[in-house]
């Protein structure tokens, strides 16, 4: 049986890549199957759970009209408890029938810079993981942990692999692989850097799927629906996407058979997910963590909300993405209005705290390319500037200890993030800083659009159920 190696066994990746093979295999072909485990020692519970259950767990798949459906998924054959030196999945990642190598870690996980360059001064954990490998030992990055890995496949002679990324950066095939060279650049391991360049690929792909954090009725309602407890129960919503270069250097299931894309560029496909979707999800989590929302799905029916939303995507993203010289191979308005029906799907029960974390990384990938682009053409940011707008008010809350929930963001430095917000002019002080904004920082039309904004977002939160 030929493997997919799998790092990261959280929610989306089992309500995702798992459930697409899995009905590969539930279709008579099972020549490919998923072996999994953790780069951290996080998800223990679920870790045990899905070892205890041999890989198998439910899946609820929950429509916009409140219909569930219930799916018991095998495609995981093989579950890695976590062992600090990762051992394990080094051994699996250097057997010869692992063609494949997959990941979601998050976009922060990849400690990637505007230019793509890897951000050495800010993560420090980045640093230390260098160091680590550099020691002889097993690091705990991504890079860190694919170098061991690719080492060991290299010195076992076992073949090409092709390092495929499941997560929401932009052309994260490409930079995820850029990142992984920059790291081996930094040990001085040329021999591996040479073995890498011509033994794997990294396609691009766009993934989509609303799942969030499993709540324990989720497994309530698994188990009066099948009879089964399932410690491992998870939660989606129906709709699903999957889009892939078909770049894959030893094989790769026939995905095609079950609903995903194989194409030859997923750049249109991607624009659209992360300025349309995942920009306007985060537009809505901030918003609605402002006036007192829990869940996405509350802010999504709120009007002011929910017009902040429409407009940011119409007004300003829809004509940078669709243009006479550049047509969209999607219908953009149609993708708007679905996702907002997605985001109003009260079953989903999606909090803003899940959606809310990593601004400093959403903030320069997801809103600035829109904001770049239009200031280019000379255009106006009055819409999508709403967007770090409501980031930095947010920000404010929690420098002010008013966030109800822990609020996670690994590209942040809090330091700086508090002295932005204690600021004589917060809102100069947001715009200049380089984390978020880059080449744009401190530009005039910036500043002036995000005063404004700023403003809205104030007159917002005060009366939120007015006009904005």
């Amino acid at each position: 049986m030929t493997t997919i190696l799998h790092l990261g066994l959280g929610s989306f990746h089992r309500a995702h890549q798992a459930l697409y093979l899995h009905q590969l295999r539930q279709q008579g072909d099972t020549r490919w199957s998923i072996t999994g485990g953790n780069l951290r020692p996080d998800m223990a519970e679920t870790i045990a759970a899905l070892q205890a259950q041999n890989g198998a767990y439910t899946l609820e798949t929950v429509t916009p009209q409140g219909e569930r459906s219930y799916t018991r998924i095998e495609s995981i054959q093989r579950v890695i408890p976590y062992q600090d030196d990762l051992d394990p999945l080094i051994a699996v990642g250097a057997e010869a029938d692992t063609r494949i190598i997959s990941f979601t870690v998050t976009e922060a996980g990849y400690y990637l810079d505007a230019k793509n360059q890897l951000d050495w001064a800010t993560f420090a954990d980045l640093r230390a993981d260098l160091d680590t490998v550099k020691s002889g030992q097993t690091g705990h990055t991504l890079y860190g942990a694919l170098v061991s890995i690719l080492r060991a496949r290299m010195q076992a002679g076992a073949g090409a692999v092709t390092l495929m990324n499941c997560d929401n950066l932009r052309h994260n095939g490409e930079r995820s692989r850029g990142g992984l060279l920059q790291f081996i650049d930094a040990l001085g391991d040329s021999a591996l850097k040479a073995w890498v360049e011509h033994n794997t690929s990294s396609p691009n792909a766009m993934v989509d799927r609303i799942t969030p954090r499993p709540t324990p009725d989720v497994a309530e309602r698994v188990k009066a629906a099948t009879g089964w407890d399932d410690r491992a129960a998870l939660m989606g919503e129906s709709f699903i996407q999957w889009v892939i270069e078909d770049n894959f250097i030893a094989g790769r299931p026939a995905w095609e058979k079950v609903g995903v894309e194989m194409v030859d560029s997923v750049d249109a496909y991607e624009e659209a997910k992360i300025r349309l979707l995942n920009a306007t999800h985060s537009c809505i989590a901030w918003a609605g963590t402002l006036v007192g929302y829990q869940y996405i799905h509350e802010g999504t029916h709120d009007a002011a909300i929910r017009r902040m939303a429409y407009d940011y995507v119409t007004d300003d993203t829809i004509p940078v993405l669709d243009t006479p010289e550049k047509p969209s191979p999607l219908d953009l308005r149609q993708y708007r209005d679905v996702v907002l029906d997605r985001f109003g799907n009260p079953a989903i029960q999606d909090t803003n705290q899940r959606v809310a974390m990593d601004g400093y990384s959403k903030i320069p990938g997801f809103i600035a390319p829109t904001i770049r682009e239009r200031l280019a053409r000379g255009e106006s940011i009055a819409s999508v500037a709403m967007l770090p707008a409501l980031f930095l008010a947010y920000l404010q809350r929690w420098h002010e200890g008013k966030i109800a929930y822990t609020y996670q963001d690994q590209a942040m430095d809090p330091k700086a993030a508090h002295a932005i917000c204690a600021s004589a002019d917060p809102v100069a002080a947001f715009a200049a800083d380089p984390v978020l904004w880059g080449p744009l920082a401190s530009r005039s039309q910036l500043v002036d659009a995000l005063r404004v904004a700023h403003a809205r977002v104030q007159r917002f939160v005060q009366n939120h159920l007015g006009a904005v």
